[in-house]
């Protein structure tokens, strides 16, 4: 299979290549691509379709043709759409791109400066930006705690926060840029998780293999949010996200860990639970955690490998640490 190059580099070696999983993006993907553009950096773009049926995809062969578009017949997940592209991927680093997301100028540059810095670097996150409100930072890289919660940093706060260079738990796959062969040594995106969580997953067993994610505050984008899911809070997006929380600590911590935080995580899905109730959404929350409970064994636990125990340590301070942070 073919992979193009964009336009203005056509023709020229990439050292990224860009994965884009699209579901009814219509309304984005114009935009989002155009960024792409715009950019000074020579990268392959893979287009994954998860069965649209909004016209996105009539409007990407049309006005895109140099990119690769596979077309699945169904919603797959972001976690399939992502796999299929990474398997086509022969370039070091890998940008994963939502549909929904306008990147600066400059901003894959900065990405790849920072992650060639340092050969331990498995991903950087880049400094995402509200795009209805450009004055209030999206995210600045996620924190995962004790209680089984994820916090994007910076959310809602000024964007004249977090301007510096900082190790951060993991980066949100919404624009996020990867290296590939560390994938090799750790696998895929899981693809029980369909989305939500995915991106915690992948960069928690980074950690367990002794790498780390970095945050780049000059790699600058503008994000819409829940483009494809519709809101921030819904049926959909509420469950998956419950059932997920429960799949990243399982898997990923050895029983002895696991038993140790059983009960920091029952108390976060707990309190999760009563804000959902407030909101009329409980029931929603409550479904995802019977589903997840209920499922683990679709879930494969990374295997403990002793040469790994320093990392393993290092990861419950961090997961104290950044629950200490949120109660306080």
């Amino acid at each position: 299979m073919i992979i193009s190059m964009n336009k203005a580099n056509k023709g020229l070696k990439s050292t990224v290549s860009i994965i884009i999983p699209n579901y009814n993006g219509i309304n984005f993907i114009n935009e989002c691509l155009d960024s792409l553009e715009k950019q000074d950096s020579f990268f392959e773009v893979i287009i994954v379709d998860n069965g649209s049926n909004d016209g996105s995809v009539d409007f990407i062969r049309e006005n895109y043709p140099e990119y690769n578009l596979i077309e699945n017949q169904e919603n797959l997940g972001f976690s399939k759409a992502v796999n299929q592209g990474l398997k086509l991927v022969a370039t070091d680093y890998v940008f994963i791109l939502n549909n929904d997301v306008v990147l600066e100028r400059d901003c894959i540059n900065n990405l790849l400066n920072c992650i060639q810095s340092d050969d331990n670097i498995f991903a950087v996150a880049s400094k995402m930006i509200q795009y209805d409100n450009k004055c209030k930072l999206d995210d600045a890289g996620d924190e995962y705690t004790l209680l089984g919660w994820t916090r994007k940093v910076g959310d809602g706060k000024s964007i004249n926060l977090y301007n510096d260079k900082r190790e951060t738990f993991s980066a949100c796959a919404g624009a996020a840029i990867y290296r590939r062969n560390v994938f090799d040594s750790i696998g895929f995106f899981d693809e029980n998780f369909f989305a939500y969580m995915e991106d915690v997953d992948i960069s928690y067993r980074a950690k367990i293999h002794g790498y780390k994610c970095i945050y780049c505050p000059d790699a600058i984008v503008y994000h819409h949010g829940s483009g494809t899911t519709g809101s921030r809070y819904n049926e959909f997006k509420i469950g998956l996200a419950a059932r997920n929380n429960i799949y990243v600590a399982y898997k990923n911590m050895p029983w002895p860990q696991f038993y140790l935080n059983i009960v920091f995580l029952l108390l976060g899905f707990f309190i999760k639970y009563l804000f959902f109730i407030r909101r009329g959404q409980g029931k929603f929350y409550l479904e995802g955690l019977k589903e997840g409970f209920n499922s683990l064994d679709k879930v494969e636990k990374i295997t403990y490998k002793s040469s790994n125990l320093v990392n393993y340590f290092k990861i419950e301070w961090i997961l104290i640490r950044n629950t200490f942070k949120i109660v306080y």
